[in-house]
């Protein structure tokens, strides 16, 4: 006897051939043979796709070929949802669907932004966020019982603020189901508050958000300004603090620092813990790169990752943001990943200055010429002070302008150890910022090695 396909199976096969016959090989073997249909719920077909950029992705280039496709044959409307792929990426709950979504009486908030994929065993930990990941931790494991309360991360754009905030509340209701996180952004909750205005229901705004175990708010720094929403906020603050719940909030500045805020308030933010995250360094940004590239899909090889990682210096985002769009390059473009493509990609993306010509005896040959001794003293054992300090000046500069790892900067001084090198690096950072002639010459020999290009 003949086996016969299960429905889904069969739906889906059909659609790769028509998918075939619509679009660009590489786009159809990019973005749709890794899909794998997983069964049907009624007329909704699964698609498990590897990662939530696929979702994304064929949602904003190729919705409308996806949804022909799937209903090319059949006589029954034909729906798709997405589910992304359990492995590596800690979610498993539909993303996109093209199926409309029922009608549902508005609320003031909704607690289904919660982000299941922003998780603490997903986020890569190194020196500039290890303290603010434990103090996270700690909060999602007993939220309102110690003295973490508020708790405040602080930095820029791009660094892991959200993901932090979210994996607290993921982690809170792993722990206790029942703990109701309430998670929104500073212009959501301003909202909010407008429209309770608006329709004369202050009562229930205030009921929703102060009934909160665990209340969470992204970028509070948004609140300057709104007094009105500043005394609401105020108000929810004490009632949650009262009741030994927690308070979680986001902010691109230190508490202390930030303006257009009643003192009252930042008062009560300096109750608690304030917690920072600074901007990766060279070997957290390339565990980063190959994480996402893993999470993507992507196959580069370790020169190209430590390629990127030495130009894309600023945020995560900014490298989450690289890997996406050389993925998205290679398939649109149908080019092979290869060196040239991240190359013309990490331009793009760090505004064409690319230091990839510039090599560590560029460096040391303009430090040589500012100081007056020759390279090979700089590279040498010497310990004379003058040769001392233009050596932990080159070894500062082949790390901060090109990137170098520790260990290939080690090697090139003479075979020196990476903790040597680092030494070097706190000696001549240290000595920027409490001496101004030691950083006029460093910022002097960075615009002469920058003219390079």
């Amino acid at each position: 006897m003949e086996n016969i396909k299960p429905l889904h199976e069969s739906i889906w096969e059909s659609s790769l051939l028509m998918l075939k016959k619509t679009l660009p090989s590489h786009a159809v073997g990019a973005w749709f043979e890794p899909i794998m249909p997983k069964g049907m719920r009624g007329n909704v077909i699964k698609l498990e796709v590897p990662n939530a950029f696929f979702c994304d992705w064929i949602d904003s280039h190729y919705k409308k070929q996806l949804i022909e496709a799937i209903n090319n044959i059949h006589e029954e409307k034909i729906y798709y949802e997405f589910v992304v792929s359990s492995k590596g990426s800690q979610v498993s709950s539909a993303t996109l669907s093209s199926k409309p979504a029922p009608n549902k009486k508005q609320t003031f908030m909704s607690k289904n932004n919660i982000n299941s994929q922003y998780r603490f065993n997903n986020f890569i930990e190194g020196s500039n966020n290890e303290f603010a990941k434990n103090a996270a931790k700690a909060v999602s494991e007993n939220p309102g019982s110690n003295n973490f309360n508020p708790l405040i991360i602080y930095g820029g754009v791009g660094l892991g603020k959200t993901h932090l905030m979210h994996a607290i509340a993921n982690g809170a209701i792993e722990n206790n189901v029942n703990t109701n996180a309430v998670l929104v952004t500073s212009e959501k909750f301003t909202l909010d508050f407008v429209n309770s205005l608006r329709k004369n229901k202050t009562i229930e705004f205030a009921q929703q958000y102060r009934s909160a175990d665990l209340l969470l708010v992204d970028d509070i720094q948004f609140f300057r300004g709104k007094e009105q929403t500043q005394e609401q906020f105020f108000h929810t603050f004490n009632v949650l603090y009262q009741k030994g719940k927690q308070i979680v909030m986001t902010t691109d500045t230190y508490p202390e620092e930030m303006q257009g805020l009643q003192s009252r308030l930042l008062s009560r933010f300096n109750s608690g813990l304030s917690v920072d995250v600074q901007p990766p360094n060279f070997e957290l940004r390339v565990a980063i790169l190959l994480e996402k590239a893993e999470q993507n899909k992507l196959t580069l090889d370790y020169k190209a990752i430590e390629f990127i990682a030495r130009h894309i210096k600023n945020n995560i985002r900014d490298l989450e943001g690289t890997i996406i769009r050389i993925l998205a390059k290679s398939s649109l473009l149908n080019r092979e990943i290869d060196f040239d493509l991240v190359n013309s990609v990490v331009k793009e993306r760090a505004g064409g200055k690319v230091f990839g010509d510039i090599t560590m005896e560029d460096v040391v040959k303009k430090v040589s010429k500012m100081s007056n001794i020759p390279p090979k003293e700089i590279i040498g054992k010497s310990r004379k002070m003058e040769i001392v300090e233009a050596r932990h000046a080159s070894i500062y500069l082949c790390r901060e302008i090109i990137g170098a790892s520790l260990s290939s900067i080690g090697i090139y001084f003479g075979g020196r150890d990476h903790t040597t090198i680092m030494h070097s690096i706190n000696q001549v950072s240290s000595k920027i910022k409490r001496d101004i002639k030691v950083n006029n010459s460093i910022v002097n020999l960075k615009e002469q090695i920058e003219e390079l290009l």
